[in-house]
């Protein structure tokens, strides 16, 4: 089973030509209400995938179009709560080159109680289990300290990127999945090279130069499919969240790199984050679509 601790976002998309320079103001030409936010992007992902994660966060207590789109996706949603504080949300600029910028507000994302780990943990039995966690919800260290006590593995995204958080989850992780810039910024901080970052398992991606998985002083590396991307907001998530729907499985690492490289390929040639993720059966359909 996998628990992801992980935000729920109301994205505002707006397409526009090229990105904002300081002080410009640019006419969108299209606008878009959609879901998102690193957690659920990474939940939808796992479930596309074939597994049913246990989704914990929090959202408005007024907002009942997130949990509408939420509960469509095969999560299970009975650990999301209800908080006083707006549902969090992100403006995301998307360009005609696919690229993305993007403005992040919190919101419910920074209210999750210390109770939601208890319940979600208690009816839990055996260690067999993954917590998942980011950057974009409160009690970060109380989650991973308790899914440890617990006996559960810990998979780490380390975004947003914020490497004095990362160097002090270190040695309590599992798994850390970051890209090439976040790799490297973790790496000089604690004073070694990226392959000796002291991490069971580290998750690279590399955009276009494809993706590296070191374990135990073992090295894979799979390349990345070549697509036209449309939008990229989500990749990262998509990526994350297909590997670990296998990985937790212990499905073979190749299989599993593949795999989320193929979700992730098929996912930037769609608008969207949350709604852009692909389907097991789409992604098998591509890969094998590759093969011929």
């Amino acid at each position: 089973m996998i628990f992801n601790f992980g935000s729920i976002n109301v994205d505002h998309v707006y397409r526009v030509a090229e990105m904002p320079a300081p002080g410009e103001t640019l006419v969108a030409s299209s606008y878009q209400k959609l879901l998102g936010g690193k957690g659920i992007n990474q939940s939808i992902a796992i479930a596309r995938a074939g597994q049913v994660p246990v989704h914990v966060g929090a959202v408005g207590g007024d907002d009942h179009w997130t949990m509408e789109q939420v509960k469509n996706f095969g999560i299970d949603t009975s650990h999301i709560a209800q908080s006083a504080d707006p549902t969090g949300h992100a403006v995301i600029y998307v360009d005609d080159a696919g690229e993305n910028q993007i403005v992040i507000f919190g919101g419910a994302n920074q209210d999750l109680k210390p109770v939601q780990i208890e319940k979600a943990f208690k009816a839990c039995h055996g260690g067999d289990h993954w917590v998942l966690v980011q950057n974009e919800t409160n009690l970060l260290a109380d989650i991973v300290d308790q899914s440890k006590a617990a006996g559960f593995k810990v998979a780490y995204s380390a975004a947003p990127f914020v490497a004095d958080t990362a160097a002090e989850l270190i040695d309590k992780i599992d798994l850390l999945a970051v890209n090439e810039v976040e790799a490297e910024a973790t790496a000089r901080l604690l004073g070694v090279e990226v392959s000796e970052i002291a991490v069971p398992e580290i998750l690279i991606t590399k955009g276009s130069k494809g993706v590296e998985f070191h374990s135990h002083g073992e090295r894979h590396h799979h390349p990345a499919f070549q697509v036209d991307a449309v939008d990229t907001t989500g990749a990262g998530d998509t990526f994350l969240g297909s590997f670990l729907a296998g990985h937790s499985q212990a499905a073979e690492i190749g299989q599993s790199l593949r795999y989320a490289s193929a979700a992730s390929a098929l996912q930037v040639t769609r608008p969207g984050a949350a709604v852009a993720i692909p389907a097991r059966e789409d992604v098998e359909t591509f890969l094998k679509q590759q093969e011929a």
